[in-house]
């Protein structure tokens, strides 16, 4: 008799272009181990999936739906300020294009090797952001939240921490942050230390002095300089390093004529190196499940029980519950900005299945309800 591990059920579904129905998992093997007690809910930029990213609206909806964790992306103001926001341009998150007196301010930068064009966090002080109002990212797929465009201003990184604190006290449970560098070298070049900043401000906050902390780059220097900053004597926090495109070099590497792209570097000998530094690998969905070009879902990669292997957490990005994200095999027929409960929660059973440690998401409730079911 044959007996098929999970792995290998997975596999032969995949090659065989079919997708067994989640429910009936539990009854044909056993779920790969996870080296966490349980998985962590992230929340992908709050619950961005039912409110404009990165807005306090966003935080407390994930906060009420159950997240772990929620995740304020930073990139500094004009004077040295963190504030939340995806990417130092804010030209798709914001309504600064309907301020004439910053219309002169629109222009181009390179940024980490690529040109772009918009309204620059850096080229803004603290007050001059703060007179801006936060609208959503992807209107025509989220529409629903295009409602509250014009609502809320954009928080620094102080007011994310005091927000989360009141909210742990509300709630009664402890929520955790996992906030990401966004583009250290680039912005190292214009002067700004994000790394310095962001613990200055996180050891100044009682509350992030005994909260879990995670702190995530897509960049190991910024990793590696924040170890060599703190060691290990903060046993709450964690460092996790985000791993690009297969075929993309990182930032920095890619600032020094350096060719290693995050391919090379999800090795095992590479992962090896990576936990010298880090507790946690952060890996989009596509490199624990590739998939082909017609969107199906591939054979699973080794990824997770190769950072296993090493003591690496896996906490992988991001789930997102409409239909356009997900694997076509899991899509039904409501259309492509259509919410797909029922496909997302399958989705994330499947990498949990795996032994994911934890995953991000637009929506923590779906992440809730899937966790819930296995």
């Amino acid at each position: 008799m044959v007996t098929l591990n999970r792995r290998r059920l997975l596999q032969l579904t995949a090659a065989n272009g079919v997708l067994f129905h989640t429910a009936l998992w539990p009854t044909l093997a056993k779920a790969a181990p996870s080296l966490a007690l349980k998985p962590l809910i992230f929340s992908h930029r709050g619950a961005s999936a039912l409110r404009p990213e990165h807005t306090l609206a966003a935080y407390g909806k994930a906060i009420i739906d159950g997240a772990d964790y929620i995740e304020p992306d930073l990139v500094p103001t004009k004077d040295g300020h963190l504030i939340a926001r995806h990417e130092s341009n804010i030209t798709d998150t914001t309504d600064v294009a309907h301020h004439t007196e910053f219309s002169s301010r629109r222009r181009k930068i390179v940024m980490d090797g690529k040109e772009q064009e918009g309204w620059f966090t850096t080229d803004f002080t603290l007050a001059e952001i703060k007179t801006l109002r936060a609208c959503e990212r992807l209107p025509t797929i989220r529409p629903l939240n295009t409602r509250y465009d014009g609502w809320f201003e954009i928080p620094t990184l102080e007011e994310v921490i005091d927000f989360v604190a009141a909210a742990s006290t509300c709630s009664n449970r402890l929520i955790g942050l996992i906030p990401e560098i966004k583009n250290p070298t680039h912005f190292r070049k214009l002067g700004f230390s994000i790394e310095d900043t962001l613990l200055k401000i996180l050891d100044s906050h009682l509350y992030t002095s005994q909260a879990p902390v995670e702190i995530q780059c897509f960049e190991d220097t910024a990793l590696r300089y924040l170890r060599q900053k703190i060691g290990y004597t903060r046993p709450h926090w964690k460092l996790m390093f985000l791993l690009g495109g297969r075929q993309t070099i990182p930032a920095d590497i890619l600032a020094v004529g350096g060719k290693t792209t995050f391919g090379d570097l999800m090795t095992p000998a590479a992962l090896k190196d990576i936990r010298q530094f880090a507790e946690a690998i952060g890996p989009s969905n596509d490199d624990l499940i590739p998939k082909t070009q017609t969107g199906q879902w591939g054979n699973p990669s080794s990824l997770i029980e190769d950072a296993h292997a090493t003591g690496l957490l896996v906490h992988s990005y991001t789930c997102r519950p409409e239909n356009r994200f997900l694997p076509l095999a899991l899509r039904d027929q409501a259309g492509d900005n259509a919410r797909n409960i029922k496909g997302s929660i399958a989705e994330i059973r499947r990498y949990l299945e795996l032994g994911l440690d934890g995953f991000f998401t637009d929506d923590p409730a779906i992440g809730r309800l899937a966790i819930a079911e296995t």
